[in-house]
């Protein structure tokens, strides 16, 4: 007796086909399976048999042999459950095998039959929609499968109802698909007292997806700035949610199977590790800047970070894509995000500040800044100084501007950007910060004034061409702020003055 069952492996978003082929026959009893499975692959075998008894099938006392082919690629996860059950049930004869080949199976099974959520259904979905297939899936996350567009989706929640479905005796209805709030609350940022120009950089750096760095003193509001970011950055577009939904199901943080259509923030802490924060570990999992694809990555304390986890950001943020190279596979993952990162002058914070300054002041600035390094420094087009807030400031009971006034000019300036991208024929291209080569030349209209202003800096600060071409892209968006076609002088002159950065003391 042999069935075959269509099931997948991941690499990363990419998906394989698996073809999982049992085979019953006489001999001694085992259980047996073969085809480069991992830990959890190979511990199905009691999850199925006791799950197989816990439902009144008895397991056969036969020679099972379960191929997992093609036979020379890794097999990891648990998700492989559920069609090895199905599999030998097909094989007995308790449903038809016909039945179930036109399926991809996933799910990991419990002792009491139960079928749990398992990792990468919303890919695998889509998978099976390119393939013109079904898919059988948890219960729990049929609703993340109905995303994919497909017309076949059995969930269901054990393997009673399974079965008795296919046999024609209880039908388990489509899924519905489920969604997150559009919009969450965020703390808002008419709380923010003074810091106007910190606000303002923010704004620009919202509207055209540009990284950010915030310098100053402790207490000066810049985590406090950085956790209102996501209260004025636009919704991700259907496109983008599916996209990023895919990364935080293959990583298993897609809550009850909803996507989720707010941006993505994410903000480890300083002492996470290299694979934590580019993505790794032994099965190649996304890390937080994959996990923040399309949205924020906010780095909180930037020099304590790791000098090598820092230097492994500045291939993510040119490309926008990671690369995890093991001996036997490559894994890449999208890690399209904006950074946003804060950090004190010196390891007192209080640089400057006569009344707390600590006596190596300024060698312990020399060394404190020399943590981030110059490459790293060019990737962020707004690095903007924070000085403390004034005790006047503080008592003013006038509060600033909202949240939803701000996202609102956001919006306007993508929207400006899209039709823009649109009418050159980039569809892929959303914000100003991705502008390259001679598309970043056809869009920034510079007048002569403003030509003149750029290059004479350039020219004294000796900046790189990366910094040139990010002054550009930053002086765009503050024109599309202001609705201008072309970029004015007033527009440069604003661009460099948040390319200021804390002097480089002597020591």
């Amino acid at each position: 007796m042999l069935s075959r069952i269509n099931t997948i492996a991941f690499n990363g978003l990419e998906t394989q086909d698996i073809d999982l082929q049992v085979q019953i026959s006489s001999g001694m009893p085992s259980f047996t399976i073969v085809g480069l499975a991992d830990k959890a692959v190979a511990e199905s075998r009691e999850r199925v048999r006791a799950a197989l008894n816990t439902i009144g099938i008895s397991f056969p006392a036969k020679r099972v042999t379960i191929n997992l082919a093609p036979a020379d690629l890794i097999k990891e996860g648990s998700h492989y459950d559920l069609g090895v059950a199905l599999g030998i049930i097909s094989c007995l004869g308790i449903i038809p095998l016909e039945d179930v080949s036109n399926y991809i199976v996933l799910g990991e099974l419990g002792l009491d039959g139960s079928i749990l959520p398992v990792n990468g259904v919303l890919p695998a979905a889509i998978h099976a929609n390119r393939q013109e297939k079904g898919l059988i899936c948890p219960a729990q996350q049929g609703s993340e499968a109905a995303w994919s567009g497909l017309k076949e989706i059995i969930a269901a929640q054990n393997l009673i109802e399974l079965i008795n479905h296919f046999k024609g005796t209880q039908q388990i209805p489509f899924p519905n698909k489920a969604q997150s709030p559009t919009t969450e609350k965020y703390p808002d940022m008419s709380d923010v007292k003074g810091q106007e120009s910190a606000k303002r950089a923010l704004e620009i750096a919202a509207a055209g997806g540009h990284n950010m760095l915030m310098i100053g003193p402790p207490g000066s509001g810049k985590s406090m700035l950085a956790a209102r970011l996501p209260g004025i950055l636009p919704p991700l577009s259907a496109e983008e949610a599916l996209e990023t939904s895919m990364i935080h199901s293959i990583a298993g943080e897609l809550k009850d199977g909803r996507l989720c259509f707010s941006r993505p923030f994410r903000a480890p802490h300083h002492n996470a590790s290299t694979p934590a924060l580019v993505g790794g570990g032994r099965r190649a999992e996304p890390g937080e800047i994959s996990l923040a694809h399309n949205g924020v990555l906010f780095l909180d304390e930037l020099p304590e970070f790791n000098r090598a986890t820092l230097e492994a950001l500045r291939q993510p943020l040119e490309n926008g894509k990671i690369t995890i190279s093991r001996v036997n596979a490559h894994t890449t993952y999208p890690a399209k995000f904006q950074l946003i990162a804060a950090m004190n002058p010196c390891r007192c914070g209080h640089l400057g500040t006569p009344e707390f300054e600590c006596p190596r002041a300024p060698m312990c600035a020399a060394e404190y800044q020399s943590k981030i390094s110059g490459p790293l420094l060019d990737r962020i087009d707004i690095q903007i100084e924070m000085h403390a807030v004034s005790p006047w400031e503080l008592s003013n009971i006038k509060q600033g501007e909202s949240s939803a006034q701000i996202r609102e000019r956001v919006i306007k300036a993508r929207q400006i950007q899209e039709d823009r991208f649109q009418s050159l024929g980039q569809k892929g291209l959303h914000t100003n910060a991705e502008l390259k080569g001679k598309l970043l030349e056809q869009t920034v209209n510079l007048d002569n004034d403003a030509q003149e202003l750029l290059v004479n800096y350039a020219d004294k600060n000796k900046i790189s061409a990366r910094a040139y071409h990010r002054i550009l892209r930053l002086a765009r968006t503050i024109a599309d702020l202001q609705n201008s076609k072309n970029v004015l002088k007033m527009h440069v002159a604003e661009a460099l003055s948040y390319r200021r950065m804390t002097p480089r003391y002597k020591k």
